[in-house]
């Protein structure tokens, strides 16, 4: 693979690069309301370094941009407001009380941090500069939105001047948005030319050379309308460009229809235009599960100048979440060996004295151990928990563990993270099975941009996928075939239907059917339409069929059981659910 991504043995060009680990907003509603991949800087950086894309000592970490930087940018009114939560609720669509302030703000300024430094190393250099979180396009001298709470562009720009770089600035806005922020910003200044390339018209821009494209629109139009914006660019002494991963076909805000390897043309283009020019690269928007690769692939551009794609189905946090378990010892979990007296004892229905277990393995120091490792535990205080601490409890075949921390507004212990679980054979394996896995925000509040799901008592963490390889990650531990559970609701089972299945084919193969004839349907509206019975198949009101799902950690086929799911998948009338009114 690492020769495939450098292409045809093309030589490696110099690429300066900027990381934090609170690159990771703390934002547990992001995913599921807008599709913000609050992860992206995370996965890109580990794809980057595994395949040795980009050396680590050329991975930097950025110092917090101070307040007499951001204040050459914007008014001190504004940056006072920052430190409201209901500036920072409104800015990035949370409730204020799910804002944690200071966590939320040091992930700002770390960031625009990244982007001033970044340009300070690029007109040293000469050589190109990436950071992995900025862009931020809709931040005003006076004013936030889009997610964007600082203009680190400007900001960027005015700490260079102030240093006594004078030459001419041009920033490349490839966002699939407007750049209406910086225009605000830089309004006036000659010294500044400013491009943008979307598909979303939000008034004329005083003072940019502004492309607007047609949504859904392919590569090849995309292409030469960037050829064109190209070829009126000036020469500039320093340039910024923002490779904005929302271009891609299926973003949840971007409406543009570019394909991964159109956007890597895109980054390509650029770069052979800047050659030799002082440039820093920033990731701007991208929302959805493409948005890593776009980011990842802007930095494979710069390095190796490659256009060989990333694997279509690489998963760098299960490929990150596999290397951390490896240096998990059996004996930091809290483990003995695997068959004991006492797990002798347990499997006659006896329960053995002692320290109380998860599945015989885990104390709860070592579950502990565990989720700090994986990261878990310091995103949760990021989001305002402290004092953190894992419980155990075994009653007959089953184990509980529960996670409680302590609100830091409200002094409360309250529970973060249920879980139940047992072996179990199922299907011809032996599995991990998950009776019950409730993530908990209870500072959070359901709104109508996170309206409440069927069975959720107050809005998640944001942490599903992370618990969900955790899982499997301790059903290979054990020794177990893989993880499985019963989902009482549609949606349940709608977020685990590309990784597992149900155990009887034919209600696979309905299942799949349901997938197929609601998918132009909202999942919200979908799984409520389900659970009240307003869904119909063959004429008749449809019951949803919480059967058991599993996912098997190894390969497994069985020819006869896909024959009867295909059977039954394109059998029986469409199942449309009749609408409200």
């Amino acid at each position: 693979m690492l020769e495939q991504l450098r292409g045809v043995f093309k030589r490696r060009h110099p690429l300066d690069l900027w990381h934090h680990e609170f690159y990771r907003l703390p934002l547990a509603s992001a995913e599921s309301t807008v599709g913000l991949e609050t992860r992206r800087a995370d996965d890109a950086l580990y794809y980057l370094v595994r395949f040795k894309a980009v050396l680590e000592p050329k991975v930097h970490t950025p110092a917090p941009v101070s307040f007499e930087a951001l204040l050459r940018v914007h008014t001190p009114a504004y940056v006072e407001s920052l430190t409201h939560p209901r500036t920072l609720a409104a800015i990035f669509a949370l409730e204020a009380e799910e804002v944690e302030v200071e966590t939320l703000l040091a992930s700002i300024r770390l960031a625009c941090g990244g982007t001033v430094e970044a340009a300070q190393r690029t007109l040293a250099t000469r050589e190109p500069a990436l950071n992995l979180l900025g862009g931020f396009h809709h931040a005003g001298p006076g004013r936030g939105g889009g997610f964007c709470a600082v203009n680190d562009i400007a900001v960027a720009v005015a700490t260079v001047r102030a240093e006594g770089f004078e030459g001419k600035v041009g920033v490349l806005d490839l966002d699939a948005h407007p750049a209406d922020g910086t225009a605000e910003c830089f309004a006036g200044d000659p010294s500044v030319w400013l491009g943008s390339i979307n598909t979303m018209s939000w008034g004329a821009l005083p003072g940019v050379d502004e492309v607007l494209l047609p949504p859904g629109c392919i590569d090849e139009v995309y292409l030469a309308a960037l050829v064109k914006l190209l070829a009126r660019m000036p020469e500039v002494d320093l340039a910024f460009v923002l490779a904005g991963g929302d271009v891609i076909k299926g973003d949840r805000l971007g409406h543009l229809g570019l394909t991964l390897a159109g956007a890597r043309q895109r980054d390509l283009k650029v770069i052979a235009h800047l050659e030799g020019k002082p440039q820093v690269w920033l990731p701007a928007g991208g929302y959805g599960s493409h948005a890593w690769k776009v980011l990842a692939g802007t930095a494979l551009a710069l390095v190796w100048r490659s256009e060989a794609p990333i694997p279509e189905g690489y998963d760098p946090l299960a490929a990150r979440f596999t290397s951390v378990s490896r240096g998990l010892s059996p004996d930091a979990l809290g483990s003995q060996p695997l068959i004991t007296e006492a797990d002798l004892a347990e499997v006659f229905g006896q329960r053995p004295a002692g320290t109380q277990k998860l599945l015989g393995f885990y104390t709860a120091e070592g579950l502990e151990y565990a989720l700090e490792a994986f990261g878990l535990l310091p995103l949760i205080r990021r989001l305002g928990y402290g004092e953190l601490h894992v419980a155990l409890e075994n009653v007959g075949a089953t184990d509980r563990a529960r996670l409680t921390g302590k609100d830091s507004r409200s002094g409360e212990r309250v529970t973060l993270v249920e879980l139940e679980v047992e072996r179990r054979g199922i299907g011809g394996g032996s599995f991990l099975f998950v009776n019950w896995l409730s993530l908990r925000n209870p500072r959070a509040k359901f709104s109508p941009q996170r309206p409440q799901l069927p069975g959720q008592e107050v809005p998640g963490l944001g942490v599903a996928r992370e618990m969900s390889q955790m899982l499997g990650l301790m059903a290979r531990r054990l020794v177990l075939d893989g993880v499985a559970f019963r989902p009482s609701w549609y949606h349940m089972a709608f977020a685990a239907r590309h990784s597992a299945r149900f155990v009887t084919p034919v209600r696979q193969g309905r299942f799949e059917a349901l997938v197929r004839d609601l998918r132009q349907y909202p999942l919200l509206e979908v799984t409520h339409a389900v659970a009240e019975g307003r869904v119909r198949l063959n004429g008749e009101p449809y019951t949803w069929e919480p059967e058991e799902m599993i996912q098997w950690l190894n390969p497994h086929t069985d020819p006869q059981a896909d024959a009867a799911i295909a059977t039954e998948r394109a059998s029986g009338a469409p199942r449309v659910p009749a609408r409200p009114g």
